[in-house]
């Protein structure tokens, strides 16, 4: 049903976010160009930017592939969106997301750049698919968000959607991205915590950081209900329902429908 890749149009990506899109809603024949960071381990659809070009960003760098469309999340200054615009190419910046609504508003307006509508419909569905399975799985219990940074997050997040998605409460009021202060952790230990990043932890952790502390540390050992893999956290895309998914599929039988 997608648009044949002779009339569709040649798109590059600025970022790992935008390469998500790009390489869901794309033919691949009409990608000149991904981010340097699309086969990172964090990258959900890594295997399938093997084989294509991955380029940094810069003016020259977008010239020379020579695209139609440029899909961004955070890659690319405004000024060099600006000068990118002046020569003709369309850019599409993928907005933040705080609910899936937001999400289905992303991937309708990547596709209609593209001309990729039906695969967008079709992402949406499968997206609604996952949601669908995993709504009441853990029927109201309560978790604390926890990265290896000590990072938490509360309502006005994708990371909120999620729990929610899965039929929890999340304990965390604040609106946003916020720092789990250590000492609470160890004076009110939260009933049970889903952490979020802890895969690629070993990798990118600060010895020095939070997460090495044994505060956290001990929060993590004993009162972790699922872990979630960064790569399905990290952008606003579909990509949350699958979290979801995963954490649904860990409630226990009692609880789940």
């Amino acid at each position: 049903m997608a648009t044949p890749a002779a009339a569709a149009p040649r798109v590059l990506s600025f970022d790992q976010c935008a390469d998500q899109f790009v390489l869901a809603l794309s033919p691949r024949e009409a990608v000149v160009g991904l981010s340097t960071r699309a086969d990172d381990a964090d990258s959900r659809l890594r295997a399938l930017a093997a084989g294509l070009p991955k380029r940094r960003v810069g003016l020259e760098t977008a010239l020379a592939a020579g695209p139609e469309v440029v899909v961004r999340y955070w890659g690319g200054d405004p000024r060099l969106v600006r000068a990118v615009e002046a020569r003709g190419v369309r850019v599409v910046t993928i907005d933040e997301a705080q609910g899936f609504e937001d999400v289905r508003a992303n991937i309708r307006k990547v596709a209609a750049a593209l001309g990729q509508q039906p695969r967008g419909e079709a992402l949406i569905r499968r997206m609604d698919g996952r949601l669908a399975r995993s709504a009441g799985a853990w029927r109201g219990a309560s978790a604390l968000y926890l990265t290896p940074s000590g990072v938490t997050a509360g309502p006005g997040t994708l990371v909120n959607a999620v729990l929610t998605a899965a039929g929890m409460r999340n304990t965390e009021r604040r609106p946003g991205y916020q720092t789990v202060s250590l000492e609470a952790l160890a004076l009110q230990p939260p009933q049970a915590v889903v952490l979020g990043f802890f895969d690629t932890f070993q990798l990118a952790g600060d010895s020095w950081g939070p997460g090495r502390h044994q505060v956290l540390k001990r929060a993590v050992r004993e009162r972790t209900l699922a872990s979630l893999p960064g790569a399905t956290l990290g952008c606003p895309d579909w990509s949350a329902a699958e979290a979801a998914e995963l954490l649904a599929a860990k409630a226990p039988q009692g609880l789940s429908r």
